[in-house]
């Protein structure tokens, strides 16, 4: 029954190029009109095929991790964007749907987020082993989406160039207070200190990161001017001349988009300035992808940019300036992707194959989705007044090429 079932799926969702599927039974059939993109994948279990039917998302993700779907090549990134250009021309049934429908009915309490789970939800993701973030970040361990300014920079050139184009929106002057919400390992923190003489305030949920950064943070010599805190943001006092946020967003939740830019406003002085940098979906809204919730941001969301930009609206800030990145993280989840795939080694001595497997899964399905899928990166530029920034962009490529001229 399921294997029809799942038959029957496949031959109405694949519109573009050929798949060849190998059943548990020994049975091959072939989905598909031909052209482009070509793959044979085998499955081996009949609960895979049943639990693809129910829902095939989630389903996707773990037989690839646990073994029992295997792609030919091993082409994972293939069969990703092939899925995911097919499922944009809407072959999906409805009933192969009510997965994401059920997710979506329920998204709000997942992502609710309260003090107590948005520390463990993110202990889960980054209170992983800091030598795992080493072996495929780049020096400065910045963990979200690089810059790539130029078509041939390299990673670390690249996040230096966000870090510049950042600090150049937040127009920093030496000794101003900035406060960073989710300041990672610091490298953030640590940059507008050195370079711009900022006096930070970085606040993170994860006790692996606190500690490394304070290490980061003494070894620069910064500590008299960086304050690192493990602590939730919903409990700061201000006031802070500038806040930044970079990469922290994602795991706000829809439930707390009020509440997170009200404290935004709260903590700015009166011409404050802050830089908001999150992931971002242009489409209305959806929901997070249920083997992404399951098994790497639990409470994290995507948020559409009409409801990002509502929750804006309803603390009386100004949208100062809103710039949309395109296929810039899909450089760089490739560039995190090619590093960890070079340091299997070192991996394979701390982590077992599933593990090895689930992080592919999650870096590649991360890059297809930002290279076919509509999604990419959203910097809001905010403030309380109108006037608290320049009233033309003019100004944001003069400081970045300062910075890059003081750093040779």
């Amino acid at each position: 029954m399921w294997q029809t079932l799942f038959d029957r799926m496949l031959s109405r969702f694949i519109r573009e190029g050929e798949l060849e599927t190998e059943y548990p039974d020994g049975t091959r059939r072939r989905y598909g009109p031909g052209g482009g993109l070509s793959l044979r994948i085998r499955l081996h279990d009949e609960a895979l095929v049943r639990a693809l039917c129910r829902d095939p998302e989630m389903a996707l993700g773990e037989g690839y991790m646990d073994g029992r779907l295997t792609i030919e090549g091993d082409r994972l990134h293939d069969l990703m964007t092939f899925l995911l250009r097919n499922r944009q021309l809407g072959g999906l049934p409805r009933w192969a749907r009510t997965a994401d429908a059920a997710r979506y009915a329920v998204r709000a309490f997942v992502q609710r987020n309260t003090p107590r789970s948005a520390r463990a939800n993110v202990a889960h993701h980054y209170d992983l082993s800091n030598d795992l973030y080493r072996l495929f970040l780049d020096d400065d361990m910045q963990y979200s989406c690089a810059y790539f300014a130029r078509p041939d920079m390299s990673l670390d050139e690249a996040q230096a160039a966000k870090k510049a184009h950042i600090a150049a929106k937040l127009l920093i002057e030496p000794d101003m207070r900035v406060l960073d919400i989710g300041c990672g390992w610091g490298g953030m923190a640590i940059t507008l200190a050195r370079d711009y003489g900022a006096r930070v305030t970085g606040v993170t949920l994860s006790e692996n990161q606190l500690a490394l950064g304070r290490e980061r943070v003494a070894a620069a010599g910064l500590s008299d001017r960086i304050d690192l805190r493990l602590m939730d943001y919903r409990k700061l006092d201000g006031p802070f001349d500038r806040i930044v946020s970079v990469g922290m967003f994602e795991h706000v939740g829809l439930p707390q988009y009020a509440t997170y830019f009200t404290k935004v406003r709260d903590l700015l002085t009166p011409d404050g300035v802050a830089l908001i940098h999150t992931i971002g979906r242009s489409t209305p809204p959806h929901t997070t992808a249920g083997w992404i919730q399951k098994y790497i941001f639990p409470g994290g969301y995507v948020p559409s940019l009409s409801e990002a930009t509502r929750a804006v609206e309803r603390a009386d800030l100004w949208l100062t300036d809103l710039e949309v990145w395109r296929l810039h993280y899909a450089r760089t989840m490739a560039a995190w992707r090619d590093r960890f795939e070079a340091r299997l080694d070192q991996v394979r001595a701390a982590y077992d194959e599933r593990f090895i497997r689930m992080w592919r899964y999650y870096l590649i399905a991360c890059q297809a989705t930002f290279e076919v899928d509509r999604q990419g990166v959203f910097q809001m530029q905010l403030a309380k007044r109108a006037d608290a920034v320049p009233l033309t962009r003019d100004y944001i490529g003069p400081a970045e090429a300062r910075t890059s001229i003081a750093a040779q």
